[in-house]
């Protein structure tokens, strides 16, 4: 008996095919991410192209790049509780969720016209950001982006509205911030964001930035319109508010802001706080127990960003124009400059490892991010980027008032 050869019809062959096709399709573009932590995760943000860069500090190697983001001249990112997921804040009110596993965005809504940075709940349920235009806070599931709470930051007869700095995040669902136009410092309660509730404390002149304390307990802006800072003791708010450092540049004429300092609880080392002083080319210490200044540090030029190695043992801190490609380090033994590095040109933003090994510092205009070793104080290796400014890892997370 002859064997014949066995066709099958077109519509059969397709009817076989097709579903295979789609099945495989369907398997790649549904891929799983690579199995990996998030813990040792960070981004960089490229403030001229709108785009961060999601990289591995371990390795010290890009993972991907996210476009899309809009204004990031000013941008700050907060990380989720799994630290799977940044929030970033831009500059034009934009609010972008990224998956740092996929490297694309989740979700991304225009939320004010002028904004400057947010913060996280406790919880990690509420996403908040601080606004200039118009003046206030909002807060946002950090699941969906829905709004959940809009709080006006109005004052004065007329209702008129104040510039939000300052912000961060307390125990309680909590958070604080500053009111630039207003001379005040707020505390607003939103564990139920229906119906969130505010205190109002009288400042001082013109607060710009602030700090939380890594215990959640004390509040500190620095005020630009004098010298000094005011203090809040949030486990005892009805005492008001205390200033702190009043006076600091008493006789002396205050020198050109080229750029605003920046307060935050990473200048806490060794039961002192490292704090920059406006128009001068000081770094200020003080007591944490007394708060009270216990000293003085004479550095380059006008400081920026004060910011303590996670062990305590070295300061590190970084200049505005016309002296930002310079870094210095400072002894919290000694209390003494012990380098001074010039890395790039502009420095804008220094991150630490989680535990403090190296250092990252972004150069602005050599379109790089360097990484130094801190017990040499050497480079070690450089990421290509274009005009980076913020350094953002995972780490944050875990810390109040980051």
């Amino acid at each position: 008996m002859s064997k014949e050869n066995v066709r099958l019809s077109p519509p059969l062959l397709w009817g076989i095919l097709l579903p295979v096709m789609v099945l495989l399709l369907s398997a790649c573009t549904t891929a799983a991410p690579v199995l990996r932590g998030t813990g040792d995760l960070g981004v960089l943000i490229e403030r001229a192209d709108g785009r961060v860069k999601i990289v591995d500090t371990s390795a010290r190697a890009v993972l991907a790049q996210v476009e899309g983001l809009g204004d990031l001249s000013h941008a700050s990112v907060v990380f989720s509780r799994d630290a799977r997921y940044a929030f970033v804040f831009g500059r034009d009110g934009g609010l972008s969720k990224v998956d740092l596993l996929t490297g694309r965005i989740v979700r991304r809504i225009m939320q004010a016209g002028n904004a400057i940075g947010g913060a996280i709940s406790q919880d990690g349920r509420i996403v908040v950001a601080q606004n200039y235009m118009p003046g206030g806070i909002k807060a946002f599931d950090a699941e969906t982006l829905e709004l959940v709470a809009d709080v006006p930051a109005s004052y004065g007869s007329d209702g008129q509205r104040s510039k939000v700095v300052g912000l961060a995040d307390l125990p309680g669902n909590r958070f604080v911030y500053s009111l630039f136009d207003a001379d005040e410092i707020r505390v607003t309660d939103l564990s139920d964001p229906a119906h969130p509730t505010t205190q109002r404390f009288p400042a001082g002149r013109q607060p710009y930035d602030a700090l939380v304390t890594p215990d959640g307990r004390y509040y500190i802006a620095g005020l630009f319109g004098e010298d000094g800072l005011a203090m809040l003791d949030l486990w005892q708010p009805q005492q008001g508010v205390r200033k702190i450092l009043a006076g600091y540049g008493k006789g002396d004429a205050p020198l050109p802001v080229y750029k605003m300092p920046h307060l935050r609880g990473w200048a806490i080392a060794g039961g002192r706080a490292y704090l920059p002083a406006i128009g001068r080319h000081e770094v200020l210490v003080v007591d944490t127990t007394t708060w009270q200044e216990v000293g003085r540090i004479a550095v380059k030029s006008q400081p920026v960003f004060v910011m303590a190695r996670p062990d305590g043992r070295e300061v590190w801190v970084n200049f505005a124009f016309p002296e930002n490609g310079w870094v210095q380090v400072i002894d919290t033994l000694s209390q003494d400059v012990v380098d001074t590095l010039q890395p790039g040109r502009a420095i804008l933003h220094m991150e630490f490892a989680p535990r403090g090994e190296v250092v990252w510092l972004s150069s602005r205009d050599d379109n790089r991010v360097f990484i130094y070793d801190t017990a040499s104080h050497k480079p070690l290796h450089s990421i290509a980027a274009a005009s980076p400014s913020g350094i953002f890892f995972t780490s944050r997370a875990a810390r109040t008032g980051f």
